[in-house]
């Protein structure tokens, strides 16, 4: 079936409604020319679906009663009515067609599909050239209010390109927006994509029509269990093949859409008369009008890194990635080593840790194909559908909505980046025939990491989360969980407390996701008693452990004198200082790192005999000059001396950062609790990053009147995670209240800053 199939239907219902129209006129005794019937919509363009409703306008002169024209509609109806044809009509003047036009953008839309079936030809083709006219006139003000109608739709029928029982006219990517695109085309303001569309809009309507035909129904939602007789009717290998061309053709409606709305809004902004909002993000990066784009003279061929990490910039501020930045991407599109660097694995988890405004950036890049080219194994479970009625979503949307929830428990893990990437990778191993997904995802994984440069102790964990991901719910709801073996089982299986808490996290993640037939408060409670007891059996989680001293670092601390070296690396530079240990020492260090814009990534410091030596990793602010050991140490000995105020300086920089937009996240999360094996208060602090975070922590724990013995840093994408051994001035750990004390005490601190 197609346009031949939809315009012969249209023209028998020509035919039908010119003779009513005919008949009714002669047996009224009507003015000549005093009406014209006119079909709008689908049948206006011709493209009548088998259950779709005629939609017609009765147009008239003004010169007829309203007791004359009420029977000239019934005698119009009531024939097709006895039909069964399925009728939506108005009846307007030309006047009021203009009227309503300016008042309902839908009338105004509808119009610009009127054609002329019957009675006065002048009258229709009056009222076309007005809606017309009127349509370009009121561009401006029209464009917003379609837009506001295509998100409402969105909101109320979903994404088609991700609905397993998606609506294939009302959805966004559907049918609906195609033909907001050639409303929006009309206008003239900008170049809409119609090109990008045609595919997608011939093969939505051929399903479509079919859906109508097997059903025998008008609807347009394409159920579950209607998509197998629409496969077979469509010649299509199976149901999941006819739903991954849906998916694509909606995705290509959707791309199509965001670019028409960003060159709009584009052209809104240049015509006011405000300046452009602007600030530096990135090298070669431009926050602009809340879109993050790579500067056109940035050379991104030179740069493979560039696009994961304006994408983590941009989800982190809670902004788009530019649709021309996305676009230049694909085109001069430079590989990624392997494994990738460090930057660059750090960048995606950035980005998967963004939450919600994630998948807006995800998207842009992956409407681009730049997601498949560089994790080619995305490429199968891109828009794969499930044929599961727990799930909302195809796969890959429902990865994303996976990691969307993990970004919201990251403080409830030791490593949020591996709950985020086992998140956004869990089912990757879905529709492989033959092949059980979890097990064979526990492969995919196992080399994703790898490419990442996750390191083989990390790439084990990420394999054993996937192949276990639903170990939790399906033990929890089916074994008896008094039963001694349930929880040996589990044991053995997870391994140890940190893996334990990770697919904990992953499993409340993964079926939160997957909506509320999957995940109830019945098995999200079952599932955390499960946890419980296992963690009973094992052995706590144990903090980071300290940094052991080599022979030659222990004589060299004997010197007892200030020392800076810095190696240069890509992107990332290594910092050793070794020092005499001082009231403030942490602190002090990492306000000057904080001041000369550069941002820690990972740091570790052990103390030994009254000397202290610190190995830094860190990151360059965009604004800040290549580290030189001279300039450091000076500084860094002026802060020592408290001849620098830090606080005022990191306090500015702070400023700028707050300047910036950004997404909401969880709260900080600090923890004290003794350890034995050292005889030290360990403190954990797990937050958002930003600038200064560990300054403030080492100022705060220094001011409590403790002293920090060692300290073990780590940023994991966006997080910090920082655990501090600290001990009382006699050397030992503190007491179980005064821990606690200082744990709420930072908390407050952090949370007010």
């Amino acid at each position: 079936m197609g346009t031949r199939e939809r315009r012969e239907r249209s023209d028998k219902n020509d035919r039908l409604l010119s003779g009513l129209l005919l008949a009714a006129t002669e047996k009224l005794e009507l003015p000549k020319n005093s009406v014209a019937l006119a079909a709008v919509g689908g049948f206006g363009r011709g493209e009548l679906s088998p259950g779709s409703d005629l939609d017609i306008i009765l147009l008239h002169d003004d010169s007829l009663e309203e007791k004359t024209l009420g029977e000239l509609v019934n005698q119009l109806l009531y024939p097709l009515w006895d039909q069964s044809i399925s009728v939506d009509h108005s009846v307007r003047t030309r006047s009021e067609c203009r009227e309503q036009a300016l008042e309902d953008v839908r009338v105004a839309q509808g119009l610009l599909d009127l054609r002329f079936i019957a009675g006065n030809r002048e009258l229709a083709q009056t009222v076309e050239s007005d809606a017309r006219e009127d349509w370009v006139k009121n561009a401006k003000r029209n464009w917003p209010r379609i837009r506001a109608a295509s998100d409402e739709r969105a909101e109320r029928s979903g994404e088609l390109a991700f609905l397993l029982e998606p609506d294939l006219k009302e959805a966004r990517g559907g049918l609906r927006d195609i033909q907001a695109l050639r409303a929006l085309a009309a206008m003239g303001l900008v170049e809409v994509p119609l090109n990008r569309v045609a595919e997608a809009e011939a093969l939505l309507t051929r399903v479509r029509d079919s859906l109508h035909q097997v059903s025998g129904r008008g609807r347009d939602q394409l159920l579950l269990t209607e998509q197998d007789a629409v496969a077979a009717d469509l010649q299509f290998f199976d149901a999941d093949a006819l739903m991954l061309e849906v998916a694509k053709s909606a995705r290509a409606v959707d791309y199509s859409m965001d670019l028409t709305w960003h060159k709009l809004d584009n052209l809104k902004s240049r015509s006011l008369f405000s300046r452009r909002k602007e600030s530096t993000v990135g090298r070669g990066l431009r926050l602009v009008d809340g879109e993050v784009k790579i500067e056109s003279d940035y050379p991104i061929l030179e740069d493979s890194g560039i696009g994961l990490h304006a994408a983590a910039i941009a989800a982190q501020l809670g902004a788009d990635l530019s649709v021309e930045s996305a676009m230049r991407l694909a085109e001069e599109f430079s590989a990624l080593e392997e494994p990738w660097p460090r930057q660059s694995r750090e960048d995606l988890v950035t980005l998967i840790g963004a939450g919600s405004n994630m998948i807006r950036v995800f998207e842009a890049l992956d409407q681009e194909g730049l997601i498949e080219r560089w994790i080619p194994e995305w490429g199968h479970v891109r828009f794969l559908p499930q044929r599961n009625v727990l799930h909302r979503h195809t796969v890959d949307r429902h990865m994303l909505e996976t990691a969307v929830r993990a970004a919201a428990l990251t403080r409830k893990v030791h490593r949020p980046d591996l709950l985020l990437v086992s998140a956004l990778f869990h089912d990757i191993g879905k529709g492989y025939l033959g092949k059980d997904h979890s097990e064979y995802g526990e492969i995919l994984i196992a080399t994703v990491g790898r490419r990442l440069g996750f390191p083989e102790k990390d790439v084990a964990v990420l394999a054993l989360l996937v192949k276990h991901h639903l170990l939790l719910s399906t033990v929890a709801t089916r074994r008896d969980l008094d039963d001694p073996a349930t929880i040996t089982f589990v044991v053995e299986a997870i391994g140890n407390p940190e893996n334990l808490e990770l697919l904990h996290c992953l499993s409340i993640a993964d079926g939160e996701a997957t909506g509320r037939t999957a995940w109830s408060s019945w098995k999200a409670g079952l599932v955390a008693e499960l946890v419980n007891r296992a963690l009973s059996a094992m052995s706590g989680i144990q903090p980071a452990q300290k940094v052991e001293l080599s022979a030659e670092q222990i004589s060299r601390l004997t010197s007892g004198e200030l020392s800076v070296s810095i190696a240069i690396g890509e992107g990332v530079h290594e910092i050793e200082i070794l020092a005499p240990d001082q009231v403030g020492l942490l602190s002090a260090v990492a306000g000057a790192l904080t001041i000369s814009r550069m941002d820690v990534r990972s740091a570790k410091t052990r103390t030994h005999e009254g000397s202290v030596l610190m190995k830094w990793t860190v990151s360059l602010d965009p604004n800040a000059p290549e580290p030189n050991i001279e300039k450091f140490a000076d500084l860094l000995e002026k802060a020592l001396a408290g001849e620098i105020d830090l606080a005022k300086r990191i306090d500015d920089r702070i400023t700028q950062f707050r300047k910036l937009p950004g997404i909401p996240v969880p709260p900080p999360v600090v923890s004290a609790t003794n350890d034995i094996a050292t005889n030290a208060t360990v403190v954990e602090v797990r937050m958002h990053d930003r600038p200064g975070v560990l300054f403030t922590v080492a100022k705060a724990i220094s001011r409590f009147g403790v002293d920090i013995n060692a300290a073990i840093v780590a940023t994991l994408g966006a997080e910090a995670f920082d655990t501090l051994y600290v001990s009382d001035l006699g050397g030992a750990a503190l007491t179980e209240e005064r821990a606690k004390l200082l744990a709420s005490q930072l908390e407050n601190i952090l949370l007010t800053q």
